[in-house]
């Protein structure tokens, strides 16, 4: 009980924190981009345009099938040799974004293909245009089928962010890493506040999904 107490003095707490705070930071913005960026692929893949369809559908196949610590790595130290150095934070927002990009591309792509084609077909004939329609028409519909993938999908990408231990991101898993390398008495209080930490994120996530889900029912 005392290593327990020790473990979680004022200022381990704050240096956990902290880290809390760039998990959450990184975790935020990469949803945001993700979320903008895999709409638009998707709805690309779906609307079959001649060539550029097959090529974004290629790239989403071929991204969603690397490990992200691949991704993570290419980010950090493969675009130095190109000529662009990003800071680790940016380094894992672009590494996160690129790869969730990908998999709700999929996700948005699949909605779309549930929503009945009748719906499109309705639209147009009442005389909307396709990307109108498409907008206003399915799009909408679409998401309310797609909120329970997107919230679990997001939810990994939280949990994903300890990955960038490996980049020396200063997010949770790594300020616990400091904390219990000096102690190692510390390493299960240490892995129980992860725990509780990543539980309580993850699951407002899960909450805001769940309001979410009953609005647009």
């Amino acid at each position: 009980m005392q290593t327990f107490i020790d473990a979680y003095s004022w200022l381990n707490l704050r240096y956990l924190l902290q880290g809390l705070w760039v998990t959450v930071e990184v975790s935020v913005i990469s949803v945001i981009l993700s979320f903008i960026f895999g709409t638009i692929l998707g709805v690309i893949r779906y609307s079959e345009i001649k060539y550029v369809s097959a090529i974004v559908g290629f790239v989403i196949d071929l991204i969603r099938n690397l490990p992200l610590l691949l991704i993570i790595f290419f980010t950090y130290f493969g675009l130095p040799n190109l000529g662009f150095k990003p800071p680790v934070i940016a380094a894992a927002i672009i590494a996160m974004t690129v790869f969730e990009s990908m998999m709700i591309a999929e996700i948005v792509r699949s909605g779309i293909m549930a929503v009945d084609k009748g719906q499109m077909e309705g639209a147009q004939s009442n005389g909307i245009g396709y990307w109108t329609a498409l907008r206003i028409v399915v799009l909408p519909q679409a998401m309310k089928n797609m909120v329970p993938a997107l919230v679990s999908q997001f939810i990994s990408l939280i949990k994903d962010t300890s990955l960038g231990t490996i980049i020396v991101l200063p997010e949770m898993m790594y300020h616990a890493q400091i904390i219990y390398g000096q102690n190692t008495n510390y390493i299960i209080p240490m892995f129980v506040a992860l725990a509780v930490l990543y539980f309580i994120v993850c699951y407002a996530l899960s909450l805001v999904g769940k309001y979410f889900e009953r609005r647009l029912a």
